[in-house]
């Protein structure tokens, strides 16, 4: 693991969450570094995707802050958007507009965001395809493609807009069994270059082989972090070691 001396490029304090009488998330404080792969597990309805979700603010949280960047990006005066453009966010469904080709679903952001013109957003585009092996699919449309490939063009769609951190929100639960291992490819990959990743899932094998740290939440907080060989091998909390012989 790296030795943490920079500054947190994510930074939790005390963030809570409720939807009317419900706490879903309660007192969450956590660090996240450049280059963290950080995997979050835990039982359904335990907080994880709330948790993910309030990062880049999808989710309105009730208490605490976030910063990004050393920005509090809590605060209702952010420019939110310009904030979201460095985190890439990828969802359970694909979210890619169905009626625009795969070559126009990746240009789109960095051309209206970015201001990049045609020509240079095309030819990255086209470089992120051809390394996921999709770039022959570049003028399909999405109802053309299988789950897993709609999913890994959801990814390198986030990638074109050269994010800080990537968050994925149970990337594999809609796919069918056989698509799983063509996007957990990718996603290898990613956390190999030291990509700052935030990883809502159910995969447990893959979370032990490219995870830094793994996160047990249970009733909306961490109950339990640690390195996955510690975290999967000598777990603590009573509720994590019930989890695991569940789920392993």
């Amino acid at each position: 693991m790296s030795v943490k001396k920079e500054k947190p490029l994510i930074q939790v304090q005390n963030l809570g969450k409720q939807f009317g009488d419900l706490k879903v998330l309660e007192g969450i404080n956590v660090d996240i570094y450049k280059g963290d792969v950080v995997f979050v597990v835990g039982p359904s309805g335990s907080g994880k995707s709330t948790f993910l979700r309030c990062l880049n603010r999808l989710e309105e949280s009730t208490a605490g802050h976030i910063y990004f960047e050393g920005t509090d990006i809590t605060d209702p005066k952010v420019d939110i958007d310009k904030h979201r453009q460095k985190m890439g966010m990828v969802f359970q469904q694909f979210n890619l507009f169905p009626h625009m080709d795969i070559l126009k679903n990746m240009t789109l952001a960095p051309m209206k965001l970015q201001k990049k013109s045609q020509q240079e957003a095309e030819k990255e585009a086209m470089a992120l395809l051809e390394r996921v092996g999709l770039a022959d699919r570049a003028h399909a449309y999405p109802s053309q493609l299988s789950g897993g490939q709609k999913q890994r063009i959801a990814i390198v769609r986030a990638l074109a807009m050269k994010p800080d951190v990537m968050l994925f929100d149970e990337p594999t639960s809609a796919l069918d069994p056989e698509m799983v291992g063509e996007v957990l490819t990718v996603m290898g990959e990613l956390a190999r270059e030291h990509m700052t990743m935030v990883v809502v899932t159910h995969e447990m094998g893959f979370a032990r082989e490219v995870a830094t740290r793994v996160m047990f939440m249970d009733g909306g907080n961490f109950v339990e972090e640690a390195p996955p060989e510690e975290f999967f091998g000598n777990p603590k909390n009573e509720r994590l070691k019930a989890f695991l012989s569940k789920v392993l």
